[in-house]
């Protein structure tokens, strides 16, 4: 199956009321697991690569490249889109040459006005090409790629605006936080999220950091109309557990036990396990 856009993925959420994980890539064993768990949860998934690991995984041609190959090695029959995260104007129109058909363009930390017209303007060019478009509204909190976000509520009179526009999906920061929550996190402001949705509409709505999040919130978040969540953190802490385990036990120094396919595989399998499990969080699981 070729890699698709979002649209008909999310309009499927929308109508049957649950959400689609976006997992982001990290590596090559990153890949394989969220690509096994789909398969496996007969989820449809979004495969999200932000810009700091576009860099590391080659550039957006070599990822384009190599993941329908790869889903093709696997056999894999549910339906995946492959996703920019968090990409400047440049970048998303980027990602767009390269092949990409799903991007997300963060334009939350310029001044309103500057992202309502760079959304409106890649949104014509997605829209040419076939392809989705995410926008942001309020800043997260946290870190990724070296980025510290400042945590802003989104307003939603801009949320509005932007969803007017026709955007395919809408960020908007409503407490979620990047990375690993702090212990004095006050939650979701499922207020504000329930406001965002009534004057919004239809359009599907995004939380991004995803991990941490405990389950009754994710659901509550879903109910309300969040309809793709983003996992990073919490699969990448799983594998890593299972890695240093594995070291610990001195399995890597038993029958080439050092080979990188030997030496990250308990990592694979924990992190396809936390992508499967989130998959049924979301509702996902069953819907391919």
């Amino acid at each position: 199956m070729p890699l698709l856009s979002a649209k008909e993925m999310l309009n499927d959420a929308q109508e049957r009321g649950y959400a689609i994980g976006q997992f982001s890539l990290n590596h090559l064993e990153s890949v394989r697991a969220y690509l096994l768990a789909a398969e496996a949860a007969r989820s449809p998934i979004l495969l999200g690569v932000s810009r700091g690991m576009v860099d590391y995984m080659g550039g957006h041609r070599t990822i384009v490249a190599m993941l329908e190959p790869f889903m093709e090695h696997l056999v894999i029959t549910v339906p995946v889109a492959l996703h920019l995260d968090h990409g400047s104007y440049d970048e998303a129109r980027a990602a767009l040459r390269a092949g990409f058909r799903s991007v997300m363009f963060d334009g939350s930390a310029l001044p309103f006005e500057e992202n309502l017209k760079m959304s409106a303007a890649l949104l014509a060019l997605c829209e040419e090409q076939g392809a989705t478009l995410e926008c942001e509204v309020g800043t997260l909190g946290g870190e990724e790629d070296g980025i510290r976000g400042k945590g802003e509520l989104a307003d939603p009179a801009e949320c509005r605006q932007l969803a007017a526009l026709g955007v395919h999906m809408l960020a908007a920061g409503i407490g979620n936080v990047h990375g690993e929550y702090p212990e004095d996190w006050a939650g979701l402001d499922f207020e504000l999220l329930a406001t965002i949705r009534r004057v919004t509409g239809e359009v599907p709505l995004v939380l991004h950091g995803g991990s941490g999040v405990p389950s009754s919130m994710v659901r509550r978040a879903i109910e309300l109309g969040v309809r793709k969540v983003n996992v990073n953190t919490d699969c990448l802490l799983a594998f890593t557990a299972a890695v240093r385990r594995y070291i610990e036990a001195g399995k890597d120094r038993v029958n080439k036990g050092y080979q990188p396919k030997a030496l990250l595989a308990d990592g694979l399998e924990a992190a396809r396990r936390v992508a499967v499990e989130k998959m049924e969080l979301f509702g996902s699981a069953g819907k391919a």
